[in-house]
């Protein structure tokens, strides 16, 4: 009886410390508590707070789908070689984009501390005619065409350095709200900037930016920056913005005024003047890298050129742009469309395009197939 008792009683005792060993082994952590993102709305709607910083995030973009057709051109159609024959034919145009897009800023003793990035991945065929001349035309086959980085800047207070679009053209505002506002070209775009930008909070505005440009011909070729300077004043009627550009390779200078003005309220017109000397664009003979009197920044043929148009607001949902351009090269560019909200973040835009070349080759900037050359295109883009 005593020994059974005690065999019992060492059995309770073992499994009592081992439910205790086992009740000992499971531990359960406190729950964290959740930190949800908080909305920024410092710099503008969609920004929100980086848990556990003073960093606020946006991120965007757009999906972008153009088709185009019409005389071949980098504004209209394409051409390809018919698989069966080898018949050089025409064929669509086309290109879908997307974009992703970042804004940050927060605030500092230094001032506001922004950066943006733009990141865009196209997919199509080229928009390009048959040149038989140096060999077989291709069949223009669709494919991953480019994966670029448009912008790239960090910007404290009012400078800003990075990848950036020139402020030969960001200042002025660009041109009109056209697809292809370029037809005849009003400066060069992509470069890397170091730039100062004042607001004295009156109207009055100024930028000074130094540029490093792009390509063969615009690219620097020393220490030696190109540089541009702007000035603009704004009121309620609209605004007068003046930008001038020193390209330090071919040591010419051009200069852009613009005039914006509002009659009335659904309506808004522009009008933009340029002048650039091209003397040593020109001295083709003398330059080892031969400029063809367009450099970086003075890109219309001959000294002078001008562009003009204006945007009408049918209604909330739809909208008239035209655009008109002409140089002294005798180049004389159109492009007017219809742009409709469908619903809102999604634009489908209607253009007609035309350009009659001048004296320029046909195929330096326009790629156009004929000297009066006229297209199409239709976009469809969803903005977020």
């Amino acid at each position: 009886m005593n020994i059974k008792s005690l065999l019992l009683g060492s059995a309770a005792a073992l499994i009592a410390v081992s439910g205790a060993r086992a009740a000992d082994a499971v531990v359960v952590a406190e729950p964290e508590p959740a930190e949800y993102v908080k909305i920024c709305d410092v710099y503008g709607s969609g920004y929100f707070y980086i848990p556990g910083t003073e960093t606020c995030l946006r991120i965007g973009g757009y999906v972008r789908y153009d088709i185009g057709m019409g005389d071949v051109g980098a504004f209209t159609g394409a051409e390809s070689v018919d698989h069966q024959d080898g018949d050089v034919q025409d064929t669509w145009y086309k290109n879908a984009r997307a974009t992703f897009k970042t804004w940050t800023g927060q605030e500092t003793e230094l001032g506001t501390l922004k950066t943006y990035t733009e990141t865009r991945f196209n997919f199509g065929n080229n928009n390009r005619h048959a040149d038989t001349t140096t060999g077989p035309f291709d069949s223009n086959p669709a494919g991953m065409k480019s994966v670029s980085l448009n912008f790239a800047w960090i910007q404290l207070g009012g400078l800003r350095v990075g990848k950036d679009e020139s402020a030969f053209n960001t200042f002025i505002g660009y041109a009109g709200n056209v697809i292809n506002d370029t037809l005849v070209p009003y400066g060069g775009f992509d470069t890397n900037v170091v730039q100062y930008y004042f607001d004295a909070g009156n109207g009055f505005s100024a930028v000074l930016s130094l540029e490093e440009g792009a390509g063969v011909v615009g690219t620097i070729d020393s220490y030696v920056p190109h540089v541009v300077g702007g000035v603009k004043y704004t009121q309620g009627w609209g605004a007068i913005t003046g930008v001038v550009a020193y390209d330090a390779n071919y040591e010419e200078v051009a200069g852009k005024v613009r005039l914006d003005v509002t009659p009335m309220q659904n309506l808004s017109l522009f009008i933009i003047g340029g002048y650039g000397t091209d003397d040593n664009l020109l001295d083709d003979a003398n330059n080892a890298i031969d400029a063809g009197g367009r450099g970086f920044y003075k890109q219309w043929s001959g000294n002078w050129a001008v562009w003009g148009g204006g945007t009408y607001t049918i209604n909330e949902k739809t909208s008239f742009n035209v655009q008109l351009s002409y140089d002294e090269g005798k180049n004389f560019g159109a492009a007017a469309n219809i742009a409709y909200d469908v619903v809102p973040g999604l634009t489908v835009t209607a253009e007609v395009d035309y350009i009659n070349v001048g004296d320029d080759t046909v195929s330096d900037w326009t790629d156009a197939r004929d000297d009066d050359a006229i297209g199409g295109m239709l976009r469809f883009q969803r903005s977020f």
